[in-house]
């Protein structure tokens, strides 16, 4: 039950905004007259900012979709478009469809894509959504299959960075960290309702977090929780102080887990691989950027599924089971160079896997076609 004491969904006078260096894109000051932008649902963005792109592993995603065929790419979790224009860049026979959750992002890269013309289709949704997304835009745009899709899974910088979403542990705001703000839970529901063996289970199984426990106990005996430096600061009491001299922000792992549960981030990603393989033509491939052990336990397993057909025979021998490949495994995961992670900090953790559409039949126009 909601704590009669703690405003869920509430608004705070909060703090300034906090630089960075971006993991996918920067928000950064333009130095310009002010400018406000406005979503179909009526959100701004704020003024005098603008999305700068700084993406992660770029030059990587540009040369994996460098030999896919010409035609549609999706770009899962468009963001501030920024690897979506430095492909649209790349080649003129490839076209891209953004999708993100996040109406902000979809505002910003709108405006960024917009000299793309009808080379660039966004949609407002989530990648879970992917197959509904997909069945309605390519048939608008004369395509029956796309040419790849790409995944940069996690949080963006300017969503870490804007104190008022709440996802950051290091700035003073309301708990909230939905990406889609039109949605109800909140990361406030989630620390002020869910019950100890709940939250332990979340920071568990979406953090590896080793304390899960001792924190989800400190979380119920503190509440209500109602701000992020409230929550920061029961955290890192839950924590063994030998522990929080060592490695990284003592909340670091609670927040993530918070993040994950709000936007069902692991519960979609499944699916949403699953209908992008199944949308990919015959050569064309599916790249994921995943940055923690959940979500690329996730990756690997939905793309080993797919690699080996869901092939249950003895390794080693004979595949007795008729099981058929889908894909072909492009390369070994890749992570960011160290120039990347020394300018972009945030991308250190980022593991880059790519698997290509295996044929059935080929086109013999030439064309992205998948023929049974």
């Amino acid at each position: 039950m909601q704590h009669p004491d703690v405003s869920l969904t509430g608004s705070l006078s909060v703090g300034k905004m906090a630089s960075s260096n971006s993991a996918r894109y920067r928000l950064a000051r333009s130095g310009e007259k002010s400018r406000r932008h406005s979503s179909a649902e009526g959100l701004p963005v704020s003024e005098a900012q603008e999305f700068r792109h700084a993406p992660v592993m770029e030059r990587e995603v540009v040369e994996t979709f460098a030999g896919v065929p010409a035609g549609h790419i999706v770009d899962a979790t468009l963001g501030g478009a920024g690897h979506s224009v430095a492909l649209l860049e790349g080649r003129n026979d490839v076209s891209i469809i953004g999708v993100d959750r996040d109406e902000v992002a979809l505002v910003a890269a709108r405006d960024r894509l917009a000299r793309f013309g009808a080379r660039a289709t966004t949609r407002h949704a989530t990648f879970g959504e992917l197959n509904s997304v997909l069945a309605g835009v390519l048939p608008a745009v004369g395509a029956s299959q796309v040419s790849g899709a790409l995944f940069d899974l996690g949080v963006s910088s300017p969503q870490l960075d804007v104190a008022e979403r709440g996802f950051s542990y290091r700035v003073e705001a309301p708990l909230d960290m939905r990406m889609d703000r039109s949605q109800a839970l909140t990361a406030a529901q989630v620390v002020n309702t869910y019950e100890r063996d709940d939250l332990a289970r979340i920071l568990r199984d979406h953090a590896d977090e080793r304390f899960a426990r001792r924190i989800a106990d400190a979380i119920v005996a503190a509440r209500p929780i109602a701000t992020t430096s409230q929550l920061t600061a029961t955290v890192t009491a839950a924590i063994p102080a030998a522990t929080r001299r060592r490695g990284g922000h003592p909340a670091k792992r609670t927040f993530q887990a918070l993040r994950i549960e709000v936007n069902a981030e692991l519960d979609q990603l499944p699916h949403a691989l699953e209908a992008a393989i199944d949308a990919t033509c015959a050569n064309g491939r599916v790249a994921v950027i995943s940055y923690h052990s959940g979500e690329d336990r996730i990756v690997k397993d939905v793309l080993r599924r797919a690699e080996t057909g869901g092939c249950t025979c003895r390794p080693g021998l004979p595949c007795a089971c008729g099981a058929t490949p889908r894909v072909r495994r492009v390369r070994a995961p890749r992570h960011p160079s160290h120039l990347e992670i020394e300018s972009n900090p945030r991308a250190r953790s980022a593991r880059f896997r790519v698997v290509e559409k295996l044929p059935v039949d080929i086109d013999p126009e030439g064309g992205c076609e998948w023929l049974q």
